[in-house]
């Protein structure tokens, strides 16, 4: 396999090869696509990859498709300053503020 380490590794929404969205190099094995919603389902191919020189030595490789993923959605927050109020039959309880 070809030493890949000194190329720039390129993101673009398939269909729009002029908009780089994302890049990084395969030495720190990154490149971040950021801004999408949690939950959104990212089918296979919807995002393509190439390979630049920076050095200016080679032409761009041919796009990729990256495989498909789901962005995690966040837990909420635990609740924190929790104040109870004892009632004649119980208890309200309720999240204080953080402050």
């Amino acid at each position: 396999m070809a030493d890949t380490s000194s190329l720039t590794l390129n993101v673009y929404k398939k269909g729009d090869l002029k908009t780089v969205i994302a890049t990084g190099t395969d030495t720190d094995a990154k490149a971040i696509v950021k801004g999408l919603a949690p939950g959104t389902v990212v089918p296979d191919g919807d995002y393509v990859a190439t390979h630049t020189d920076p050095a200016g030595t080679l032409t761009e490789s041919d796009a990729k498709d990256v495989p498909g993923w789901t962005v995690p959605k966040q837990k909420a927050p635990a609740p924190t300053n929790l104040v109870v109020t004892p009632t004649a039959d119980g208890a309200t309880i309720a999240a204080g503020t953080t402050e």
